[in-house]
């Protein structure tokens, strides 16, 4: 089953179960074309926090000429850094390079704290898709990531959620840039997999329903421009889309 947050007509949050057959959400007996997704479409999830991973891909450690860690590397978006299916998103400006990244997010489905790994399943609500849109200028110049990876709309999540049932174990993860492929890897080259993620995680900080934890890149970043359209495709769940303004 897919799930996705929207705005009707009144101008009211929505969740409803999406059809991609027909490209609508029902909800309460009636059903919601989203024709325009830039207006309709929300993220699927309302997190008060994003836990991303760095370097969960060998691959990608390598192509940045770092080293894997010997554990998860994490940090954090804040709930200002969301953008939606659809949307056109604003990089800061006079950068020299702000990053793609496409990434497999899981979305919490119940408080939580301290999850043995062999029960980190039962609170994963279901996985979307994300980019998380990195800038690179600050990010290499500071330890705590805010200015490299905080800032607004660096990221753009949906356009649903899919359970955790409809997304295989060695579910693709692919970026398209313009059409054109620049990222394509698998769950399954994950160093840190999902359990694994939630029992670190939770082990220092409680995880509130509809949290996200952004599961890392892999290899294939490159540099967005102006004008660009953006496609992150994970397996099971379906294609986040948005454009680039680089003012």
């Amino acid at each position: 089953m897919h799930r996705a947050r929207f705005r009707d007509p009144a101008g009211s949050i929505r969740e409803g179960t999406y059809d991609s057959e027909s490209d609508a959400v029902a909800f309460g007996g009636d059903e919601y074309a989203l024709d325009d997704p830039a207006d309709d479409v929300l993220p699927p999830t309302d997190p008060s926090k994003i836990v991303c991973i760095g370097r969960n891909y060998a691959d990608h450690a390598a192509e940045l000429g770092n080293d894997v860690p010997d554990r998860p590397l994490l940090f954090l978006k804040p709930p200002n850094a969301l953008a939606s299916h659809g949307d056109t998103v604003t990089v800061p400006e006079g950068k020299d390079r702000i990053d793609w990244e496409a990434e497999l997010a899981v979305v919490i489905g119940e408080q939580c704290k301290a999850v043995d790994a062999d029960d980190a399943m039962d609170v994963v609500a279901g996985f979307t898709c994300m980019n998380d849109v990195s800038n690179r200028d600050d990010q290499n110049r500071e330890q705590n990531w805010v200015r490299g990876k905080a800032f607004d709309n660096a990221a753009p999540l949906g356009p649903v959620m899919a359970t955790p049932e409809e997304v295989p174990a060695d579910a693709g993860v692919e970026l398209r840039v313009n059409g054109e492929t620049k990222q394509s890897s698998d769950r399954e080259h994950l160093i840190f997999d999902v359990p694994t993620l939630i029992e670190e995680i939770t082990t220092y900080l409680t995880l509130e329903a509809g949290d996200v934890i952004a599961t890392g890149t892999p290899e294939g970043v490159g540099a967005l421009s102006d004008g660009d359209t953006v496609e992150v495709e994970i397996e099971g769940v379906g294609t986040l889309e948005h454009d680039v303004r680089v003012p």
